[in-house]
């Protein structure tokens, strides 16, 4: 069975911020793939449900800890603990200051980076769990950091936002494999943009040669006359 956590803060009044992208991207798998509704356990939100990835129909769980990003180990830990679903089985979604809006990066282990969530769940069940890493940017200095991340994405930010969301959502059966790079992989084909196509350079056509008019004139030819006056000169110059 796989373990997916969105990572985010329970209520109304967080749910479109930028910090919350992890409870966004489970809830568009956990719909995409008909998971069942959703109920209460673990201190936290729950839907079952199944991946049918390359190598078959798998088993999957998606959590959505309630207890605040700041206590999410301990849903993540007991539900983890109570379907003894091993680290290497859990994927937790969050949101990334480092990295571009639209960018995703998938690893296993390494520490937090100042993030609160994956701090929690750290310190209760280890550190070797897949990360899915969603970048929402940084806002250029730290003293605007936590207005950022606290803040909603901006009207400008939802296409880019929807766009990865659902290809995520498409992609996840690849999360079946194990193979944390073919899910990468998957979503970085899906979501990359249209490129133009290539511009063919016009090739610049010469104006076609037109021949001059051919004007017709009433005038003696200049040539004839001369021949003739030189011929007429020649008879007069032979009389005695």
């Amino acid at each position: 069975m796989l373990l997916l956590v969105g990572l985010g803060n329970p209520g109304e009044k967080h749910a479109r911020q930028r910090h919350n992208v992890g409870f966004m991207a489970v809830d568009e798998i956990a719909n995409a793939h008909n998971f069942s509704v959703a109920k209460s356990k673990f201190h936290g939100e729950i839907r079952e449900g199944f991946l049918d990835g390359p190598n078959g129909r798998s088993k999957a769980l998606i959590l959505k800890p309630l207890t605040y990003m700041n206590e999410s180990g301990r849903s993540v830990g007991e539900a983890a603990r109570f379907f003894k679903i091993p680290n290497e089985n859990i994927i937790v979604f969050y949101d990334e200051l480092d990295l571009a809006p639209g960018k995703l990066r998938i690893k296993t282990g390494g520490g937090a980076a100042g993030h609160n969530g994956i701090r929690s769940i750290d310190a209760h069940i280890g550190n070797d769990f897949k990360r899915v890493r969603i970048g929402i940017g940084h806002p250029g200095s730290k003293s605007r950091v936590t207005g950022h991340v606290l803040g909603d994405f901006a009207k400008a930010d939802q296409d880019w936002l929807q766009g990865m969301l659902r290809v995520i959502a498409k992609s996840a059966p690849m999360l079946t494999t194990g193979d944390g790079n073919r899910f990468a992989t998957a979503v970085a084909q899906e979501f990359a943009p249209a490129k133009p196509p290539a511009k063919q350079e016009k090739t610049k056509q010469k104006p076609a040669e037109t021949s001059k008019p051919v004007t017709q004139s009433n005038e003696p030819d200049k040539t004839e006359t001369n021949a003739f006056a030189a011929a007429f000169q020649k008879i007069l110059g032979g009389k005695k």
